[in-house]
C-alpha cells in the first residue's frame, strides 16, 4: 500500500475523460522544486572557482581545483613548448614597441604623470598572464579608461591645484574596479556588463574618441592653459581663445609631421600583412627621432614643450594612497564602477572576437575575476585601471603570439626601460605624444557598424546616437546614462505590450506558428491557440495580455465564424532579445538568477499579478464553456501555479507539453461532448 501512496498522479485523477491522452502532462507537474536564489548564488561561486564538472573529494583534491580554477596558466603551461616562447618572445617585443609610447600618452590623457602609464603596463599584464583565459588579449592602459578616468576624477579634485590628492583618488578608484570587476566573476553577475548594449559601446566609443581627439589639441598646439571639461564646445572655446593668444606653431609642425608619418606607414603595413612589425614600432620610432630632433635643435628653448624628468625605477606601492575613508570614498566608487564596466565590456568584446577567430572558448566569469585581480594588484603597485586593447591585441596576433607569455615578455620589456631608459625621455615632445594618440583613434570610430544597426533596427541606433550625443556634448557620465535610459524605455515599452500571437497548423504536419508571419497556416475549428511573447507574466503586461485574450475568444475572428470551444495558452515563447533587453527584464522583476540560457525559451516565470490573470482568464472561459488548456509553462512558471492551487482549478490533464498534444486532446474532448449529447 505504501508503494501505491506514492505513485504520481494519473490523468483520471486530475479529472480527464480522454483514456488515450498519453500522460506526458505528469513531467511538466511532477517537475522537481526549482532552485532557490541562494543555491543559484552559491552554484555561481563554485562554478567560478572549480573547473566544469571536479568534484573535490578531500582538502588536497579541493585545494588543487581551486588552484586551476583561478589559474589556467596551471593548465596551457604543463604543454608549454619552446618554439611557441619564440613566437611569444617575438610578440611581446613589438607589443612593447607599440605599447611604450602609447602608455605615456595614455598616462597624459589621464592626467597622471608619464610613468604611471609604463607603472600599468607593467604589473597588470603580469597578474593577467597567468589568471586570464585569452591567450591573445594585450592589457595596459587604454584611450577611453584614461580619459573616462580624467573626466570624472577631476570634478572630484583639480589635477593642476592637488595632484597627490587626485592621484590618491585615482589609486583609489582602481582599487574599486578591480573589487567590482573580480565579483562580478565570482558571483556570476556578468548581467550589469550586459546593461551596456552593443549600439551603446559603438556610440560611446564614438563620441569618446572624437573627445579624446579634441583634447590633444592642447598638446598638438602646445596650449599651457586648457579647459577641464570634455564637452565639443568647452574645448572649441578654449582652443579659439588659446589660438588668438600666445602659442608655438612648432608644436604643431613636429606633431602633424609625425602623425602624417605614423598613419602613413600604418596604411601601407594593412595593405601588406608582412609588414604589420613596421606599423607597430612607428610610435616608438617617432619618440626616438623626434627626442633626437628636439635634442639636437635645442627646440625646447624655441617654445617645443617636453616631457622633461620622468621617474624611473620599480612601481612603487601605493597600499597607503587606497583611500577607504573620507569625503571621497563614494566619488571613488562609483567611478571605480563605471570604469570597471567599461573596462571589462571592451576587453571581454576584444578576447571573444579573437577567441572566435581562432577557435577558442574564452570564459566570462574567469576573464571579469582575472581583470579584478590584475586591477587590485596595480591599485597596490600605482598603477590605475587596466584593461584589453583592441590595437595592441591586434598587433600581439599579427606578431604570433601563442600565449599570454607575450605579456609578460611586454612587461619585462617595461620593466627594463623603467630602469634604464626614462633619462632619455627628458626632451621627447609632449606634441608626440599626442600624436600617437590621435593615430589610435579612428579604430574607435565604427561608422559602418553604426550604419548597420540604423538598418537593423531604429531603436538601437537611438540608443548608439543618444549615446553620442550625451559624450560629445555632455560628458561621459551623461551620454552613458542617456544610452542606458533609452534603453530601459525601449525594455519596459516592449514588456508593457508584448506580442500575443494567434498560431495555426501548416498543412501536412504537427507545427503551429503564428498565422500573421505564416499566411498559409490554418485555424483549426472551435479551437483558439494563442501564444505569449514574452518571457515574463507579470504585473506589468498581466491586465494587457488578460484584456488581449479575453477580447479575441469573445470578439476576435473567431467571434463571426464557429464557436470557440477551447482556448489554448502556448507558454514556449518566441521572445528573442538581447541580452541587456533579457537581462534587463530579469533584474526590473527580481529574476536576475535565471541566467542567459532562458534568452530564447518559454515564459519563464510569473509573479501574483500573472497568476491572477490567469485565473480570471480561467473563470472567464468557464462561464463561457470553454475550455483553458497551457502548453508548456516554465519551470518557476509551473511551479507557482501549484503553490497558487491554479493547476488544480484549471486541471492537471489540461497542461500539456505541446501545443499538437493540447489541440488533439481539446479536439477529442469535444467528440466526447458531441457524442454525449
Amino acid at each position: 500500500m505504501g508503494s501505491l501512496e506514492n505513485e504520481p498522479p494519473s490523468a483520471a485523477d486530475h479529472g480527464f475523460k480522454g483514456s488515450a491522452r498519453p500522460e506526458t502532462f505528469l513531467l511538466v507537474l511532477n517537475a522537481p522544486q526549482p532552485p532557490s536564489l541562494w543555491q543559484e548564488l552559491s552554484g555561481s561561486v563554485r562554478g567560478a572557482i572549480f573547473p566544469r564538472g571536479n568534484q573535490p573529494s578531500s582538502l588536497t583534491k579541493w585545494a588543487i581545483s581551486v588552484l586551476h580554477g583561478l589559474f589556467p596558466v596551471l593548465h596551457w603551461g604543463r604543454n608549454y613548448s619552446l618554439k611557441s616562447f619564440r613566437s611569444d618572445l617575438m610578440a611581446g617585443l613589438t607589443l612593447a614597441s607599440l605599447g611604450i609610447p602609447q602608455s605615456i600618452g595614455y598616462a597624459n590623457l589621464a592626467k597622471l604623470d608619464p610613468q604611471y602609464g609604463l607603472y600599468t603596463s607593467f604589473a597588470p599584464p603580469l597578474i593577467y598572464a597567468v589568471m586570464g583565459t585569452s591567450r591573445d588579449i594585450a592589457i595596459g592602459p587604454v584611450a577611453v579608461i584614461s580619459l573616462l578616468l580624467s573626466s570624472m576624477a577631476q570634478k572630484v579634485v583639480d589635477p593642476s591645484v592637488d595632484p597627490t590628492a587626485y592621484r590618491k583618488l585615482v589609486i583609489t578608484s582602481t582599487f574599486f574596479a578591480g573589487v567590482f570587476q573580480a565579483s562580478f566573476g565570482f558571483f556570476r553577475l556578468g548581467f550589469i556588463v550586459d546593461f551596456l548594449s552593443h549600439a551603446t559601446i559603438v556610440g560611446f566609443m564614438g563620441g569618446a574618441a572624437i573627445v579624446i581627439g579634441l583634447q590633444q589639441l592642447k598638446g598638438l598646439l602646445g596650449i599651457s592653459h586648457f579647459t577641464n571639461n570634455t564637452d565639443v564646445v568647452s574645448v572649441i572655446k578654449a582652443v579659439w581663445v588659446a589660438v588668438h593668444h600666445s602659442w608655438h606653431p612648432d608644436n604643431f609642425l613636429i606633431g602633424c609631421s609625425f602623425l602624417i608619418f605614423i598613419l602613413i606607414v600604418r596604411f601601407i603595413g594593412m595593405r601588406k600583412r608582412k609588414l604589420f612589425w613596421l606599423s607597430a614600432i612607428t610610435p616608438l620610432l617617432s619618440v626616438i627621432i623626434s627626442t633626437l630632433l628636439v635634442f639636437l635643435t635645442r627646440a625646447d628653448k624655441h617654445g617645443v614643450k617636453i616631457i622633461q624628468k620622468v621617474k624611473e625605477g620599480l612601481n612603487p606601492s601605493s597600499v597607503k594612497d587606497i583611500q577607504l575613508t573620507g569625503s571621497h570614498v563614494g566619488e571613488s566608487a562609483k567611478i571605480g564602477l563605471i570604469c570597471a564596466i567599461i573596462a571589462l565590456t571592451e576587453a571581454i568584446a576584444v578576447g571573444r572576437s579573437f577567441a572566435a577567430v581562432k577557435g577558442y572558448q574564452l570564459d566570462g566569469n574567469k576573464e571579469m575575476v582575472a581583470m579584478g585581480f590584475m586591477n587590485l594588484a596595480g591599485s597596490m603597485s600605482s598603477c590605475y585601471v587596466a584593461t584589453g586593447s583592441f590595437s595592441r591585441t591586434a598587433v600581439n596576433v599579427s606578431a604570433g603570439c601563442k600565449t599570454t607569455v607575450s605579456n609578460i615578455v611586454m612587461a619585462i620589456t617595461v620593466f627594463l626601460s623603467l630602469q634604464l631608459l626614462m633619462k632619455l625621455l627628458y626632451y621627447t615632445p609632449v606634441t608626440i605624444l599626442a600624436s600617437i594618440i590621435l593615430s589610435a583613434l579612428p579604430g574607435l570610430i565604427d561608422i559602418k557598424e553604426a550604419y548597420n544597426i540604423w538598418k537593423i533596427d531604429k531603436m538601437d541606433f537611438l540608443t548608439c546616437f543618444g549615446a553620442f550625443l550625451g559624450v560629445l556634448f555632455g560628458s561621459v557620465e551623461i551620454g552613458l546614462l542617456t544610452a542606458v535610459l533609452i534603453s530601459f524605455a525601449k525594455i519596459i515599452i516592449s514588456a508593457l505590450r508584448p506580442s500575443v500571437e494567434m498560431l495555426g497548423r501548416i498543412q501536412g504536419t504537427d507545427t503551429f506558428c503564428s498565422m500573421r508571419q505564416y499566411p498559409s497556416a490554418a485555424e483549426t475549428p472551435n479551437l483558439m491557440i494563442l501564444r505569449i511573447d514574452s518571457p515574463f507574466l507579470c504585473f506589468m503586461n498581466a491586465n494587457f495580455i488578460r484584456e488581449r485574450i479575453v477580447n479575441w475568444v469573445t470578439e476576435g475572428p473567431n467571434a463571426t465564424k464557429e464557436e470557440t470551444k477551447s482556448v489554448i495558452i502556448d507558454m514556449t515563447s518566441k521572445f528573442i532579445g538581447s541580452k541587456i533587453t533579457h537581462i534587463t527584464l530579469s533584474v526590473l522583476l527580481g529574476y536576475h538568477h535565471l541566467g542567459l540560457s532562458h534568452l530564447v525559451a518559454d515564459v519563464i516565470n510569473i509573479d501574483t499579478s500573472g497568476i491572477s490573470a490567469l485565473e480570471e482568464i480561467y473563470k472567464k472561459l468557464a462561464s463561457s464553456s470553454v475550455q483553458l488548456a497551457v502548453v508548456n509553462p516554465g519551470w518557476q512558471v509551473i511551479h507557482k501555479m501549484k503553490l497558487a492551487r491554479l493547476v488544480d482549478m484549471i486541471g492537471g490533464a489540461w497542461i500539456f507539453l505541446t501545443v499538437g498534444e493540447a489541440a488533439e486532446a481539446c479536439l477529442d474532448d469535444k467528440k466526447e461532448d458531441n457524442y454525449i449529447v
